[in-house]
């Protein structure tokens, strides 16, 4: 037997639905961004700090070393990134990484931004060194360029109606790419080499930036509009470090590339 509506009764509940899932999913999404931003700017800071305690004026009573910018170091900027204790500033920011992966589907959303917020803090501290080879005005400039272009890109990965799945393989690849050719050029510092680097670099996250977007979209649309609370939040966290991560990594390779170094 047919089911029977009443004239526009059953249109008015597809419609209250509809109108339910996109006020859910523009809550997600705007989770996922305020995250995201609070991540970066966590990141600023920590490295503006880190670069306060690590630099000082050449022939200050404070400075130990001097980098080829002519920036000096105090001793705890040589112990950061001129000792031995510069892998545990290069290697700390995996471990809460690690850790959120390990325990993505436990973790209550809580714990998930405080991992979150000291992964990008322990970061912060690893690209204070950019502080000290790039001049500010152009890590001000870069970072304002990587914001525009980065929500160009996402807003075209949330707004398209295409498919982005084949460009999200297709930048996967180059990544895998990008990471075997930066270990070769820890080996032979080519300058070409890490040109094309960042180039690849740049190119990758762009279409990263839009294939995340849309994944995240969809993951909403597709599985968590009818999922918990905690659920949704923990997989909003989650998204915010893909595109932090995105972020991040568009705004270092456009720094290598057009960043300008002290003299």
């Amino acid at each position: 037997m047919l089911n029977y509506h009443p004239s526009g009764m059953g249109s008015s509940a597809n419609k209250a639905d509809s109108l339910s899932v996109d006020l859910g999913l523009r809550a997600y999404m705007l989770s996922i961004y305020n995250y995201m931003a609070v991540g970066v700017a966590i990141t600023g800071l920590s490295a503006y700090l880190v670069y306060l305690i690590s630099a000082t004026s050449v022939g200050a009573p404070d400075a130990v070393a001097v980098l080829e910018g002519g920036v000096a170091l105090t001793s705890i900027g040589h112990a950061l990134f001129v000792s031995n204790l510069r892998w545990l500033v290069i290697l700390a920011p995996f471990a809460p990484l690690l850790f959120f992966s390990m325990r993505l589907h436990t973790l209550e959303v809580s714990t998930a931004q405080g991992v979150f917020w000291l992964y990008s803090a322990l970061v912060g501290v690893s690209l204070a060194v950019l502080m000290l080879v790039y001049t500010g005005e152009s890590i001000t400039s870069t970072f304002f360029i990587t914001s525009a272009s980065f929500g160009a890109l996402s807003l075209y990965g949330y707004t398209t109606k295409k498919s982005l799945t084949g460009l999200g393989s297709f930048m996967m690849m180059g990544l895998f790419g990008l990471l075997i050719a930066i270990v070769v050029n820890w080996f032979i510092a080519s300058s070409a080499l890490q040109f094309a680097i960042s180039v690849v670099g740049v190119l990758v996250f762009a279409g990263l930036t839009a294939y995340d977007t849309q994944s995240l979209k969809n993951q909403y649309l597709h599985s968590l509009h009818n999922a918990d609370e905690t659920t949704v939040g923990r997989v909003a966290v989650h998204g915010a470090l893909r595109l932090y991560l995105d972020f991040l990594n568009m705004f270092v390779f456009l720094l290598q590339l057009f960043g300008q170094r002290r003299a």
